[in-house]
């Protein structure tokens, strides 16, 4: 078949489109949690714009809520609870100048 001559075909799967996460009557303030929490990973961090699928201007005031409610004390910096756990105690060896004298 020639290029001319090709018919183009639509594929046929279909498609939900999703609903965007902020609706039109939710604030975005540093004190709605609820809203805020849906934006940030189970690290702590902020997740990305694609992955929320927000716009440029919705993005950029959700991260400036988030970055006050940290400011306040409202969110961790960090959500790391392995950090303090320890799988085997370490014992310190006394040093060789001690064992020498």
């Amino acid at each position: 078949m020639e290029k001319s001559k090709r018919t183009f075909l639509k594929s046929k799967r279909s498609f939900r489109r999703r609903l965007p996460p902020i609706q039109s009557g939710d604030r975005i303030d540093y004190k709605n949690m609820s809203l805020i929490s849906r934006f940030i990973s189970e690290q702590g961090k902020i997740l990305s714009r694609r992955v929320n699928r927000l716009t440029l201007k919705q993005q950029r005031l959700i991260t400036i809520a988030i970055k006050q409610a940290r400011i306040l004390s409202l969110l961790p910096f960090l959500n790391n609870e392995k950090q303090f756990e320890r799988t085997e105690s370490t014992t310190r060896t006394p040093s060789l100048r001690a064992r020498k004298r």
